[in-house]
């Protein structure tokens, strides 16, 4: 999905030359790509998230007809005047610098999805891990805009995290039938995050979704 972009892009592949040069810059210098210390709450155990798999309802997946982001309000105000990308951003940054307006104007972001590290907030976007679409698809058809909008800026589940922006864009809304973390040694932790997403808020999920998630759960040691 494509989220809080900014006006200047870099080609495609100049950006991954860049994350490659940046990976190789913080090996030499002993800040090789390792996940910030903050992480998505609310990610469970492989056996709790099991639980929660089985206990999900299979559905045939919905229509997206009348589908719009506008009925999922984001980004919206979380504290003083930091909205749910900038809190994101902070979370899952290190040594997050920001400005009056909490806009982050350094830091380093390491994005989970491919293993890329990035020191420019743009270069990041916060990807809804079940995304908006497939939550509508899904049964949020069905929901207030203010349920829409507490799902769309969830930040007590591992709904939101900062990942390389054109990974985020490949994803667009597709479920894990379709689309999986590049960085295949993530898998079981992005299985984990989805599964408990959609148990939380009550949403449905398809046969060859409910497959894919099993074999990237079985991947999990824990």
């Amino acid at each position: 999905m494509r989220v809080n972009r900014v006006p200047a892009r870099r080609p495609h592949v100049a950006r991954h030359a860049a994350a490659v040069v940046l990976a190789a810059v913080a090996a030499l210098v002993g800040v090789s790509a390792q996940p910030a210390s903050a992480a998505p709450p609310g990610i469970p155990s492989k056996a709790t998230a099991q639980s929660q798999l089985n206990a999900l309802t299979v559905a045939t997946q919905g229509s997206t007809s009348g589908y719009s982001r506008d009925l999922f309000p984001h980004w919206i105000t979380i504290s003083g005047s930091c909205n749910t990308r900038e809190q994101v951003l902070k979370r899952d940054g290190t040594s997050v610098v920001v400005d009056s307006a909490c806009a982050a104007t350094s830091g380093r972001w390491y994005s989970p999805y491919d293993g890329a590290t990035w020191t420019a907030a743009s270069d990041v976007d916060i990807d809804h891990v079940v995304p908006l679409a497939e939550a509508w698809r899904s049964g949020a058809n069905s929901w207030t805009t203010s349920r829409r909008q507490s799902f769309a800026n969830d930040l007590t589940r591992p709904q939101l995290i900062a990942v390389t922006d054109n990974v985020n864009q490949s994803k667009g809304d597709q479920d894990p039938s379709t689309w999986q973390p590049p960085l295949s040694s993530y898998r079981c932790t992005y299985s984990k995050m989805w599964i408990t997403v959609k148990y939380s808020w009550g949403l449905t999920l398809q046969s060859s979704e409910k497959s894919a998630l099993q074999s990237m759960l079985n991947t999990c040691s824990s």
